[in-house]
Protein backbone atom coordinates (compact mmCIF):
# COMPACT_ATOMS: atom_id res chain seq x y z
CA UNK A 1 0.00 0.00 0.00
CA UNK A 2 1.62 3.38 -1.20
CA UNK A 3 0.48 5.17 2.20
CA UNK A 4 3.18 2.77 4.09
CA UNK A 5 5.72 3.13 1.44
CA UNK A 6 8.60 5.40 2.11
CA UNK A 7 7.55 7.81 -0.84
CA UNK A 8 4.04 7.61 1.02
CA UNK A 9 5.29 8.47 4.47
CA UNK A 10 7.06 11.58 2.75
CA UNK A 11 4.11 12.74 1.69
CA UNK A 12 1.63 12.29 4.15
CA UNK A 13 3.85 13.87 6.65
CA UNK A 14 4.30 16.95 4.12
CA UNK A 15 0.58 17.15 4.44
CA UNK A 16 0.61 16.72 7.94
CA UNK A 17 3.45 19.22 8.55
CA UNK A 18 1.00 21.70 6.10
CA UNK A 19 -2.38 21.08 8.41
CA UNK A 20 -0.18 22.27 11.26
CA UNK A 21 1.06 25.51 9.47
CA UNK A 22 -2.25 26.37 8.16
CA UNK A 23 -4.11 25.76 11.40
CA UNK A 24 -1.80 27.78 12.98
CA UNK A 25 -2.50 30.83 11.12
CA UNK A 26 -5.96 30.34 13.38
CA UNK A 27 -5.14 28.45 16.31
CA UNK A 28 -1.41 29.36 16.62
CA UNK A 29 0.47 31.37 19.38
CA UNK A 30 -0.62 34.73 17.50
CA UNK A 31 0.48 37.93 18.86
CA UNK A 32 -1.39 40.51 20.93
CA UNK A 33 -0.28 43.40 18.47
CA UNK A 34 1.41 43.68 15.33
CA UNK A 35 0.61 40.73 13.43
CA UNK A 36 -0.88 42.43 10.77
CA UNK A 37 -3.24 40.88 8.56
CA UNK A 38 -2.39 37.58 8.53
CA UNK A 39 -0.71 36.82 12.09
CA UNK A 40 -4.20 38.32 13.95
CA UNK A 41 -6.68 36.35 16.51
CA UNK A 42 -10.30 35.56 13.89
CA UNK A 43 -12.33 34.70 16.39
CA UNK A 44 -13.52 31.18 18.86
CA UNK A 45 -14.93 29.08 15.74
CA UNK A 46 -11.65 30.04 13.65
CA UNK A 47 -9.49 29.23 16.59
CA UNK A 48 -11.14 25.85 17.21
CA UNK A 49 -11.38 24.96 13.82
CA UNK A 50 -7.50 25.93 13.15
CA UNK A 51 -6.74 23.60 16.26
CA UNK A 52 -8.60 20.73 15.14
CA UNK A 53 -6.69 21.17 11.71
CA UNK A 54 -3.51 21.28 13.70
CA UNK A 55 -3.99 18.16 15.77
CA UNK A 56 -4.93 16.27 12.76
CA UNK A 57 -2.02 17.69 10.69
CA UNK A 58 -0.23 16.67 13.63
CA UNK A 59 -1.19 13.00 14.32
CA UNK A 60 -0.56 12.59 10.45
CA UNK A 61 2.72 13.71 10.93
CA UNK A 62 3.63 11.51 13.90
CA UNK A 63 2.23 8.61 12.34
CA UNK A 64 4.39 9.19 9.39
CA UNK A 65 7.53 9.65 11.10
CA UNK A 66 7.22 6.68 13.26
CA UNK A 67 6.01 4.15 10.25
CA UNK A 68 9.03 5.84 8.75
CA UNK A 69 11.00 4.81 11.24
CA UNK A 70 9.99 1.42 11.00
CA UNK A 71 10.83 1.07 7.68
CA UNK A 72 14.26 2.62 8.27
CA UNK A 73 15.30 -0.03 11.23
CA UNK A 74 13.78 -2.79 8.37
CA UNK A 75 17.09 -1.44 6.45
CA UNK A 76 15.35 0.49 4.06
CA UNK A 77 17.63 3.10 2.36
CA UNK A 78 15.83 6.68 1.69
CA UNK A 79 16.35 10.15 1.00
CA UNK A 80 16.43 11.04 4.24
CA UNK A 81 17.52 14.83 3.97
CA UNK A 82 14.46 15.16 0.82
CA UNK A 83 12.24 14.08 3.32
CA UNK A 84 13.24 16.37 5.63
CA UNK A 85 13.05 19.44 3.64
CA UNK A 86 9.24 18.10 2.45
CA UNK A 87 8.22 18.47 6.50
CA UNK A 88 10.30 21.82 7.22
CA UNK A 89 9.06 23.64 4.03
CA UNK A 90 5.32 24.31 5.20
CA UNK A 91 6.32 26.01 8.66
CA UNK A 92 8.88 28.50 7.55
CA UNK A 93 6.43 31.13 6.85
CA UNK A 94 3.93 29.74 9.61
CA UNK A 95 2.95 31.78 13.02
CA UNK A 96 4.43 31.00 16.08
CA UNK A 97 3.39 27.41 16.90
CA UNK A 98 3.08 25.65 20.50
CA UNK A 99 4.36 28.59 22.95
CA UNK A 100 5.23 32.23 23.14
CA UNK A 101 8.50 31.69 24.17
CA UNK A 102 9.80 33.88 20.80
CA UNK A 103 8.06 36.50 22.18
CA UNK A 104 10.26 36.58 24.96
CA UNK A 105 13.44 36.69 23.44
CA UNK A 106 12.95 39.44 20.81
CA UNK A 107 11.68 41.56 24.13
CA UNK A 108 14.37 40.80 25.49
CA UNK A 109 17.07 41.64 22.58
CA UNK A 110 15.41 44.94 22.59
CA UNK A 111 15.81 45.16 25.75
CA UNK A 112 19.35 44.90 25.48
CA UNK A 113 19.57 47.66 22.30
CA UNK A 114 17.27 50.09 25.10
CA UNK A 115 19.69 49.62 27.72
CA UNK A 116 17.99 47.72 29.98
CA UNK A 117 19.54 44.98 32.73
CA UNK A 118 18.03 41.59 31.07
CA UNK A 119 18.85 40.15 34.13
CA UNK A 120 17.74 42.07 36.51
CA UNK A 121 13.98 42.60 35.06
CA UNK A 122 11.80 41.14 32.31
CA UNK A 123 10.30 42.10 28.82
CA UNK A 124 7.28 44.75 31.06
CA UNK A 125 9.99 47.41 31.58
CA UNK A 126 9.81 47.95 28.17
CA UNK A 127 7.28 50.78 27.35
CA UNK A 128 5.14 51.68 24.34
CA UNK A 129 7.65 53.78 22.67
CA UNK A 130 10.49 51.59 22.99
CA UNK A 131 11.53 48.54 20.79
CA UNK A 132 10.15 45.40 21.22
CA UNK A 133 7.14 47.10 23.06
CA UNK A 134 4.43 44.83 20.71
CA UNK A 135 6.20 41.26 21.20
CA UNK A 136 6.66 42.25 25.10
CA UNK A 137 2.81 42.26 24.77
CA UNK A 138 2.53 38.99 24.11
CA UNK A 139 5.13 37.74 26.18
CA UNK A 140 3.15 35.00 28.62
CA UNK A 141 1.78 36.34 31.60
CA UNK A 142 4.56 33.78 33.66
CA UNK A 143 7.38 35.29 31.71
CA UNK A 144 6.28 39.40 31.94
CA UNK A 145 8.62 40.02 35.03
CA UNK A 146 11.14 36.88 35.09
CA UNK A 147 14.49 37.91 33.76
CA UNK A 148 16.37 36.29 31.30
CA UNK A 149 17.93 32.82 31.57
CA UNK A 150 19.86 32.62 28.53
CA UNK A 151 23.22 33.63 28.26
CA UNK A 152 24.55 36.66 26.42
CA UNK A 153 25.44 35.56 23.26
CA UNK A 154 21.89 34.86 22.60
CA UNK A 155 20.74 37.94 23.97
CA UNK A 156 23.42 39.44 21.36
CA UNK A 157 21.75 37.31 18.54
CA UNK A 158 18.19 38.21 19.19
CA UNK A 159 18.93 41.92 19.36
CA UNK A 160 20.85 41.87 16.67
CA UNK A 161 17.55 40.70 14.84
CA UNK A 162 15.55 43.24 16.91
CA UNK A 163 17.72 46.15 15.39
CA UNK A 164 17.66 44.99 12.19
CA UNK A 165 14.00 44.83 11.33
CA UNK A 166 13.46 47.42 13.67
CA UNK A 167 11.27 45.43 16.36
CA UNK A 168 8.40 44.84 13.96
CA UNK A 169 6.83 41.41 15.33
CA UNK A 170 6.19 39.70 12.21
CA UNK A 171 9.97 40.50 10.85
CA UNK A 172 11.50 39.57 14.04
CA UNK A 173 10.07 36.16 14.57
CA UNK A 174 10.91 35.28 10.96
CA UNK A 175 14.63 36.01 11.50
CA UNK A 176 14.56 33.97 14.87
CA UNK A 177 13.14 31.57 12.40
CA UNK A 178 16.30 31.29 10.41
CA UNK A 179 18.00 31.13 13.05
CA UNK A 180 16.27 28.13 14.24
CA UNK A 181 17.27 26.88 10.62
CA UNK A 182 20.20 27.26 11.44
CA UNK A 183 20.61 25.31 14.60
CA UNK A 184 18.68 22.70 12.58
CA UNK A 185 21.55 22.53 9.90
CA UNK A 186 23.68 22.06 12.75
CA UNK A 187 21.73 19.15 14.45
CA UNK A 188 21.74 17.45 10.98
CA UNK A 189 25.93 18.14 10.07
CA UNK A 190 26.17 16.81 13.75
CA UNK A 191 24.16 14.15 13.43
CA UNK A 192 25.51 13.15 10.22
CA UNK A 193 29.09 12.72 11.45
CA UNK A 194 28.37 10.61 14.75
CA UNK A 195 25.58 8.35 12.63
CA UNK A 196 28.32 6.53 10.56
CA UNK A 197 27.75 5.57 7.20
CA UNK A 198 24.41 4.13 5.06
CA UNK A 199 21.51 3.27 7.24
CA UNK A 200 23.44 4.13 10.54
CA UNK A 201 23.04 7.99 9.49
CA UNK A 202 19.33 8.00 8.31
CA UNK A 203 18.29 6.16 11.53
CA UNK A 204 19.78 8.86 13.47
CA UNK A 205 18.54 12.05 11.06
CA UNK A 206 14.86 10.27 11.90
CA UNK A 207 15.12 10.26 15.22
CA UNK A 208 16.88 13.49 15.75
CA UNK A 209 16.04 16.28 12.81
CA UNK A 210 12.79 14.57 11.64
CA UNK A 211 11.04 14.10 15.20
CA UNK A 212 7.80 15.75 15.23
CA UNK A 213 8.55 17.46 18.61
CA UNK A 214 11.45 18.92 16.64
CA UNK A 215 9.70 20.43 13.55
CA UNK A 216 7.26 21.71 15.96
CA UNK A 217 9.04 23.04 18.93
CA UNK A 218 12.36 24.42 16.93
CA UNK A 219 11.08 25.20 13.93
CA UNK A 220 7.56 25.61 14.65
CA UNK A 221 8.40 27.32 18.07
CA UNK A 222 11.95 28.79 17.54
CA UNK A 223 12.97 27.29 20.84
CA UNK A 224 16.87 28.31 21.45
CA UNK A 225 17.21 24.97 22.97
CA UNK A 226 17.90 23.61 19.08
CA UNK A 227 20.63 26.07 19.02
CA UNK A 228 22.09 25.25 22.39
CA UNK A 229 21.75 21.71 20.91
CA UNK A 230 23.31 21.92 17.96
CA UNK A 231 26.44 23.76 18.62
CA UNK A 232 26.85 21.69 21.66
CA UNK A 233 26.53 18.52 19.40
CA UNK A 234 29.01 19.92 16.89
CA UNK A 235 31.53 20.74 19.81
CA UNK A 236 31.10 17.03 20.66
CA UNK A 237 31.38 15.51 16.65
CA UNK A 238 34.57 17.49 16.75
CA UNK A 239 35.77 16.24 20.15
CA UNK A 240 35.23 12.81 19.24
CA UNK A 241 37.85 13.61 15.82
CA UNK A 242 40.60 15.38 17.92
CA UNK A 243 39.63 18.49 17.74
CA UNK A 244 38.89 19.08 21.62
CA UNK A 245 40.09 22.89 21.32
CA UNK A 246 37.52 23.73 19.30
CA UNK A 247 34.71 21.52 19.99
CA UNK A 248 35.08 22.83 23.69
CA UNK A 249 34.86 26.61 22.08
CA UNK A 250 31.47 25.58 21.09
CA UNK A 251 30.25 23.80 23.74
CA UNK A 252 31.12 27.07 25.56
CA UNK A 253 29.12 29.08 23.04
CA UNK A 254 26.43 26.45 23.55
CA UNK A 255 26.31 27.35 27.68
CA UNK A 256 25.85 30.77 26.11
CA UNK A 257 22.36 29.91 24.95
CA UNK A 258 21.81 28.04 27.50
CA UNK A 259 23.87 26.47 30.36
CA UNK A 260 23.11 22.39 30.26
CA UNK A 261 25.07 21.98 27.53
CA UNK A 262 28.35 22.55 29.95
CA UNK A 263 27.34 18.68 31.12
CA UNK A 264 29.07 18.27 27.38
CA UNK A 265 32.29 19.24 28.66
CA UNK A 266 32.25 16.53 31.31
CA UNK A 267 32.47 13.74 27.88
CA UNK A 268 34.58 15.62 26.21
CA UNK A 269 36.70 15.61 29.11
CA UNK A 270 36.45 11.97 28.84
CA UNK A 271 37.46 11.41 25.22
CA UNK A 272 40.58 13.26 26.10
CA UNK A 273 41.32 11.42 28.97
CA UNK A 274 41.40 8.28 27.13
CA UNK A 275 44.69 6.19 27.21
CA UNK A 276 46.99 9.01 29.13
CA UNK A 277 46.84 7.79 33.02
CA UNK A 278 46.47 10.37 35.84
CA UNK A 279 47.70 13.10 33.78
CA UNK A 280 45.56 12.57 31.10
CA UNK A 281 42.66 12.54 33.33
CA UNK A 282 43.43 15.97 34.99
CA UNK A 283 43.54 17.72 31.51
CA UNK A 284 40.07 16.35 30.67
CA UNK A 285 38.65 17.37 33.91
CA UNK A 286 40.40 20.79 33.83
CA UNK A 287 41.01 21.83 30.15
CA UNK A 288 37.99 21.56 28.05
CA UNK A 289 36.21 23.33 31.53
CA UNK A 290 38.86 26.38 30.83
CA UNK A 291 38.75 26.92 27.25
CA UNK A 292 34.60 27.28 27.51
CA UNK A 293 34.92 29.18 30.71
CA UNK A 294 37.54 31.34 28.84
CA UNK A 295 34.81 31.72 26.13
CA UNK A 296 31.73 32.10 28.62
CA UNK A 297 33.68 35.11 30.16
CA UNK A 298 34.85 36.53 26.40
CA UNK A 299 30.96 36.56 25.63
CA UNK A 300 29.41 37.92 29.23
CA UNK A 301 32.16 40.95 28.88
CA UNK A 302 32.11 41.64 24.85
CA UNK A 303 28.13 41.41 25.47
CA UNK A 304 28.32 44.22 27.57
CA UNK A 305 25.17 42.09 29.69
CA UNK A 306 27.94 41.25 32.30
CA UNK A 307 27.47 38.15 34.30
CA UNK A 308 23.92 38.45 35.66
CA UNK A 309 23.33 34.87 33.82
CA UNK A 310 24.83 33.14 36.36
CA UNK A 311 22.33 34.27 39.08
CA UNK A 312 18.95 33.82 36.67
CA UNK A 313 19.41 30.05 35.95
CA UNK A 314 17.30 29.02 38.69
CA UNK A 315 14.42 31.93 38.02
CA UNK A 316 12.58 28.66 35.69
CA UNK A 317 12.07 26.85 38.63
CA UNK A 318 9.82 29.27 40.35
CA UNK A 319 7.29 27.97 37.86
CA UNK A 320 5.62 24.86 37.83
CA UNK A 321 5.50 22.83 35.33
CA UNK A 322 3.33 19.55 35.52
CA UNK A 323 6.31 17.69 33.31
CA UNK A 324 8.51 18.04 36.37
CA UNK A 325 8.48 14.77 38.75
CA UNK A 326 10.66 16.52 41.40
CA UNK A 327 7.90 19.70 41.54
CA UNK A 328 4.88 17.52 41.13
CA UNK A 329 6.27 15.14 44.19
CA UNK A 330 7.46 17.80 46.47
CA UNK A 331 3.85 19.58 45.89
CA UNK A 332 2.25 16.87 46.68
CA UNK A 333 4.62 15.81 50.16
CA UNK A 334 4.16 19.12 50.78
CA UNK A 335 0.30 19.30 50.78
CA UNK A 336 -0.17 15.92 52.86
CA UNK A 337 2.47 17.03 55.39
CA UNK A 338 0.00 20.16 55.97
CA UNK A 339 1.39 23.29 56.41
CA UNK A 340 3.16 25.34 53.38
CA UNK A 341 3.86 23.55 50.49
CA UNK A 342 6.09 25.50 48.88
CA UNK A 343 9.43 25.04 51.28
CA UNK A 344 8.94 21.00 50.73
CA UNK A 345 8.55 21.31 46.98
CA UNK A 346 11.77 23.14 47.12
CA UNK A 347 13.73 20.67 49.21
CA UNK A 348 12.82 17.73 46.89
CA UNK A 349 14.08 20.47 43.74
CA UNK A 350 17.26 20.34 45.17
CA UNK A 351 17.31 16.36 45.68
CA UNK A 352 16.10 15.84 42.42
CA UNK A 353 19.26 18.21 41.13
CA UNK A 354 21.88 15.96 43.36
CA UNK A 355 20.73 12.72 42.19
CA UNK A 356 20.89 14.28 38.33
CA UNK A 357 24.51 14.84 39.50
CA UNK A 358 24.88 11.25 40.79
CA UNK A 359 23.63 10.06 37.57
CA UNK A 360 25.77 12.06 35.03
CA UNK A 361 29.07 11.26 37.78
CA UNK A 362 28.09 7.08 37.44
CA UNK A 363 27.66 7.53 33.49
CA UNK A 364 30.76 9.87 33.15
CA UNK A 365 32.91 7.09 35.12
CA UNK A 366 31.34 4.60 32.86
CA UNK A 367 32.80 5.73 30.03
CA UNK A 368 35.93 6.66 31.16
CA UNK A 369 36.20 3.29 32.32
CA UNK A 370 35.54 2.08 28.55
CA UNK A 371 32.00 0.52 29.53
CA UNK A 372 29.85 3.00 27.61
CA UNK A 373 30.37 5.24 24.95
CA UNK A 374 31.21 8.77 26.16
CA UNK A 375 28.19 10.07 23.32
CA UNK A 376 25.67 7.97 24.88
CA UNK A 377 26.65 8.60 28.36
CA UNK A 378 26.04 12.46 27.61
CA UNK A 379 22.72 11.78 26.13
CA UNK A 380 21.66 9.55 28.74
CA UNK A 381 22.69 12.11 31.25
CA UNK A 382 20.77 14.55 29.69
CA UNK A 383 17.78 12.75 30.07
CA UNK A 384 18.19 12.38 33.69
CA UNK A 385 18.78 16.01 33.99
CA UNK A 386 15.97 16.89 32.32
CA UNK A 387 13.32 14.03 34.14
CA UNK A 388 14.69 15.50 37.63
CA UNK A 389 14.96 18.82 36.92
CA UNK A 390 12.38 21.22 38.86
CA UNK A 391 11.44 22.86 35.33
CA UNK A 392 10.48 20.89 32.61
CA UNK A 393 8.99 21.63 29.08
CA UNK A 394 8.09 19.17 26.26
CA UNK A 395 10.69 20.06 24.07
CA UNK A 396 13.70 19.75 26.74
CA UNK A 397 13.34 15.93 25.96
CA UNK A 398 15.57 16.79 22.65
CA UNK A 399 18.81 17.47 24.76
CA UNK A 400 19.55 14.14 25.40
CA UNK A 401 17.37 12.68 22.45
CA UNK A 402 18.99 14.36 19.08
CA UNK A 403 22.42 13.08 21.07
CA UNK A 404 21.25 9.55 22.34
CA UNK A 405 20.40 9.78 17.87
CA UNK A 406 23.84 10.37 16.85
CA UNK A 407 24.85 6.76 18.37
CA UNK A 408 22.25 4.64 19.44
CA UNK A 409 18.99 5.27 17.48
CA UNK A 410 17.81 1.66 17.31
CA UNK A 411 18.72 0.87 20.57
CA UNK A 412 16.07 0.22 23.18
CA UNK A 413 16.64 4.09 24.58
CA UNK A 414 16.40 5.24 21.67
CA UNK A 415 13.07 3.66 20.48
CA UNK A 416 11.64 4.49 24.07
CA UNK A 417 12.59 8.01 23.69
CA UNK A 418 11.32 8.13 20.00
CA UNK A 419 8.38 7.13 21.81
CA UNK A 420 8.52 10.17 24.28
CA UNK A 421 8.84 12.25 22.00
CA UNK A 422 5.43 11.24 19.83
CA UNK A 423 3.36 11.41 23.33
CA UNK A 424 5.33 15.14 24.19
CA UNK A 425 4.28 16.73 20.98
CA UNK A 426 0.54 16.65 21.89
CA UNK A 427 1.44 17.96 25.57
CA UNK A 428 0.86 21.88 24.23
CA UNK A 429 -1.88 23.28 21.83
CA UNK A 430 -0.86 25.70 18.93
CA UNK A 431 -1.86 28.02 21.17
CA UNK A 432 0.70 27.56 23.39
CA UNK A 433 -1.73 26.83 26.40
CA UNK A 434 -1.65 23.30 28.23
CA UNK A 435 -5.07 21.74 28.83
CA UNK A 436 -6.19 18.39 30.56
CA UNK A 437 -6.40 16.50 26.99
CA UNK A 438 -3.48 17.26 26.23
CA UNK A 439 -2.16 15.17 28.90
CA UNK A 440 -4.48 12.47 27.87
CA UNK A 441 -3.68 12.44 24.84
CA UNK A 442 -0.06 12.61 25.44
CA UNK A 443 -0.54 9.39 28.18
CA UNK A 444 -2.45 7.54 25.75
CA UNK A 445 0.41 7.99 23.13
CA UNK A 446 2.74 6.75 25.37
CA UNK A 447 0.73 3.73 26.73
CA UNK A 448 0.36 2.15 23.25
CA UNK A 449 4.08 3.31 21.76
CA UNK A 450 5.72 1.49 25.02
CA UNK A 451 3.70 -1.55 24.61
CA UNK A 452 4.73 -1.36 21.11
CA UNK A 453 8.21 -1.11 22.18
CA UNK A 454 8.24 -4.04 24.48
CA UNK A 455 6.35 -6.14 21.30
CA UNK A 456 8.77 -5.16 18.49
CA UNK A 457 12.18 -3.87 20.05
CA UNK A 458 14.47 -2.39 17.37
CA UNK A 459 18.09 -4.31 17.92
CA UNK A 460 21.82 -4.03 16.12
CA UNK A 461 20.24 -6.66 13.39
CA UNK A 462 17.12 -5.11 12.36
CA UNK A 463 17.90 -4.03 9.84
CA UNK A 464 21.13 -4.12 7.49
CA UNK A 465 24.61 -5.07 8.83
CA UNK A 466 26.04 -2.93 10.99
CA UNK A 467 23.17 0.07 10.72
CA UNK A 468 22.90 2.27 13.79
CA UNK A 469 26.14 0.82 16.07
CA UNK A 470 28.03 2.69 17.69
CA UNK A 471 31.43 3.26 15.17
CA UNK A 472 34.72 3.28 17.49
CA UNK A 473 35.77 6.64 18.62
CA UNK A 474 39.53 7.88 18.11
CA UNK A 475 40.64 11.16 19.41
CA UNK A 476 43.94 12.24 18.58
CA UNK A 477 47.02 10.81 20.52
CA UNK A 478 44.43 8.35 22.37
CA UNK A 479 43.59 4.27 21.77
CA UNK A 480 40.22 4.01 19.87
CA UNK A 481 37.61 2.77 22.34
CA UNK A 482 36.42 -0.74 22.54
CA UNK A 483 33.95 -1.91 20.45
CA UNK A 484 30.40 -1.42 21.58
CA UNK A 485 26.60 -2.72 20.30
CA UNK A 486 23.60 -0.09 19.36
CA UNK A 487 23.33 0.24 23.21
CA UNK A 488 27.06 1.44 23.64
CA UNK A 489 27.96 -1.56 25.84
CA UNK A 490 30.86 -3.72 25.38
CA UNK A 491 29.47 -7.46 24.29
CA UNK A 492 30.76 -8.64 27.77
CA UNK A 493 28.72 -5.77 29.75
Amino acid sequence: MWAFSASGCRWLGAGGSLAVAVGGYAAGTLPVLGGGPLWQPRGSAAEVAGAVLATLGLTLLVAAWWRYGVLLARGLRDGVLATLACWTAPLLLAPPLHSADVYSYIAQGAMVLEGHDVYGAGPAVLGPGDLGADAAASVGGNWTHTPAPYGPAFLLLAAGIVKLTGGAVVPSVLGLRLVALGALALIVWAVRGLGGGGGGRDGALWLAALNPLLLVHVVGGMHNDGLMIGLMLGGVLLATRGRWVLGSVLVGFAMMVKSPAAVALLFIGVLLARGGGVRGLLKGLVLPGAVAGAVAAGASVLAGTGFGWLRTQSVAAAIHTPLSLTSDLGLGLGLLLGGEAEPVKGVVQKLGLLLAVGVIVALALRAHRGRLDPVLGLGLSLVALVALSPMVQPWYLLWGTVVVAGVAWRSRAGQVLAVLSAALVYETQPSGHTPWYGFVSAGLVLVVGLVWVRREPWGPGAGGAGEGTVPPQRTRGTRSAPARDSAGLRPSD
